[in-house]
């Protein structure tokens, strides 16, 4: 899993640039009209509805607004109604890039994204051309002060495919999606809390970026996420170490 961990520590740079923008609630809201929406209002059935609940709980959001979120896609209360699409492309260097949005306007959200693609030199790709370079799977990071035998005890036991230790210390659990809900909450039953814990979209193969092309790959995410209808950007560049991406 070379280049694993700098992925990751991607996430958590990427996630702490979303809070900062203030975009974090209207994402997580999204999430939670549309996972309440597809699968029901009730968490215990729906496992897509208690991820998006708990990250929105780990983010502070209030118990009112993710009431209110689940009650505008269960159809209890009014509200916009998104879809999800997903778009595919590449960055500059080759890198293949996923993005995952949920929008009220098709025709505005892919106008948009062709927009940033082409402006930071890149191209949006057809359908199929790029996913199957990816595999959703169950993150969950650790800091490496955690106890990685209590990470393994409790996450391969309810289920989890692997547990690595990352070159910085951090442990990384990886599970199938099914097994998701089971081990985020066996973890929080022993006391473990994760710094990441999330459904993600892994590269099977991951691409090397130059140091040339390191700052707009990089400018080319950041715009995407910037969008308000973006909810997720996946890619499978692998920076160098010392690049401005790789920090």
């Amino acid at each position: 899993m070379a280049g694993h961990s700098k992925w990751a520590n991607i996430k958590f740079r990427k996630a702490a640039q979303d809070s900062k923008r203030g975009k974090l609630f209207t994402k997580l809201i999204r999430e939670i009209t549309v996972s309440a929406r597809a699968g029901g209002g009730d968490i215990a059935s729906n496992p897509r509805l208690r991820t998006a609940i708990d990250k929105a709980l780990g983010a502070n959001m209030t118990r009112d607004t993710i009431d209110r979120a689940v009650k505008r896609g269960t159809g209890e209360l009014e509200g916009v109604s998104y879809e999800e699409i997903r778009y595919e492309g590449y960055a500059p260097g080759g890198v293949a890039v996923l993005v995952d949005c949920m929008t009220d306007n098709r025709n505005r959200t892919v106008s948009e994204v062709r927009h940033i693609f082409s402006k930071h030199g890149g191209n949006l790709g057809t359908d199929g051309s790029v996913a199957y370079l990816f595999n959703k799977v169950g993150l969950f990071v650790f800091d490496s002060a955690v106890n990685e035998e209590s990470v393994m005890e409790a996450a391969v036991g309810a289920g989890a495919d692997d547990v690595e230790t990352a070159d910085d210390g951090a442990i990384e659990v990886l599970t199938a999606p099914e097994a998701f809900a089971a081990v985020s909450a066996a973890l929080n039953d022993a006391g473990l809390k994760a710094e990441v814990a999330e459904l993600v979209q892994r590269p099977s193969n991951e691409a090397p970026v130059s140091e040339a092309d390191a700052e707009k790959v990089i400018n080319l995410i950041d715009a995407l996420e910037e969008l308000d209808d973006v909810q997720e950007v996946a890619t499978n560049a692998s920076f160098q170490e010392g690049s401005a991406a790789a920090g």
